[in-house]
């Protein structure tokens, strides 16, 4: 004879609904943070590791901003990173490790210079090289800061855009809850589009040219082995990264939530032209350069809030629609 035991439920206190993560820089900083390492095939290596992403691969800025420093880290004091040069040459794994192999090509007076390889699973993923200069007396001159733009208060947030759009809807596109999240709050920066984002449609039309509006969501954090001024610089290419293509893609007609849309970072040029203070407001103002073959090149160019010229980028990638 089985006995049968009757238990009596304790009612269950009503679930409250997940609260999401506020959003932080620490991101970007982490992605910053390099081990020093024994090197290999260069003069100094450092270790790294990507961030997450909701993408099959990682993203193209970490390894730019990685290398940035690595190659920043193997230079003296006395001198500024003024320019670098990269080609992207195989996907580094999201979460992975990287290790940087930096080969001191050249140290003069006035310049230096570092090719710096990247290395993802033990293969060669990445290559950049980079020139530093010690800074002398000239002649000055500056782009002229685009006018007439919003400013980014009267702008909504990637979040406030991408709130009410849920993902597995028409509109939605492509667009995955972990895609929406990254978008909305994953990347580092408050991102803020002139005239509208690229994600889920083109936002104000098929035109060659846009500006973003860009700040940290909070108070960059130190980076070991880097100052304040270092650690802005690398953080500024670590973001241009994000948005470049979007000129190209919006003349195109393609937002980001495209079903079967493949991007992919080819080669990429920086130039820093002076500090790139990372306390406030910048407007990253773009274009598109070419479009052709598969490929789409953006140029762009970072302002502070006042119109100082900071930083131009160069960027070429693969843009293959379904």
């Amino acid at each position: 004879m089985h006995r049968v035991e009757h238990r009596v439920e304790e009612p269950r206190p009503e679930q409250e609904a997940p609260v999401e993560p506020t959003p932080t820089s620490e991101i970007v900083t982490a992605a910053l943070t390099l081990v020093p390492a024994e090197a290999g095939h260069g003069d100094v290596a450092y270790l790294a590791t990507t961030q997450d992403c909701p993408w099959p691969k990682a993203y193209g800025g970490d390894l730019v901003a990685q290398a940035a420093v690595a190659a920043i880290r193997s230079a003296g004091d006395d001198r500024t990173l003024h320019s670098m040069h990269s080609y992207f040459m195989r996907p580094a794994e999201i979460g992975g490790e990287v290790r940087y192999e930096v080969e001191r090509l050249r140290d003069g007076r006035g310049f230096s210079t570092r090719q710096v390889r990247a290395y993802s699973g033990g293969r060669l993923a990445y290559v950049a090289l980079a020139s530093f200069h010690t800074g002398e007396d000239g002649g000055g001159h500056e782009a002229p800061m685009p006018d007439g733009l919003p400013g980014p208060d009267a702008l909504p947030s990637s979040a406030d855009y991408l709130q009410p759009c849920e993902p597995g809807t028409e509109r939605a596109g492509d667009m995955t809850k972990e895609s929406k999240a990254y978008w909305s709050g994953g990347r580092s920066f408050d991102m803020r589009h002139v005239p509208g984002p690229v994600y889920l449609a083109v936002e104000g039309g098929a035109t060659p040219h846009q500006a973003i509006w860009i700040k940290p969501f909070d108070a960059l954090r130190p980076v070991p082995g880097l100052t304040d001024e270092q650690r802005d610089l690398a953080a500024l290419s670590y973001v241009c990264d994000y948005t470049i293509l979007e000129p190209v893609l919006r003349l195109l007609g393609l937002p980001w939530a495209t079903p079967g849309l493949v991007t992919a970072s080819l080669d990429h040029a920086m130039w820093f032209h002076r500090p790139a203070p990372m306390d406030g407001w910048l407007l990253y103002a773009q274009e598109a350069g070419a479009a052709g073959s598969g490929r789409g090149l953006g140029v762009g160019r970072f302002f502070t809030a006042d119109g100082r010229h900071l930083a131009t980028v160069a960027q070429e990638g693969v843009i293959r629609p379904r």
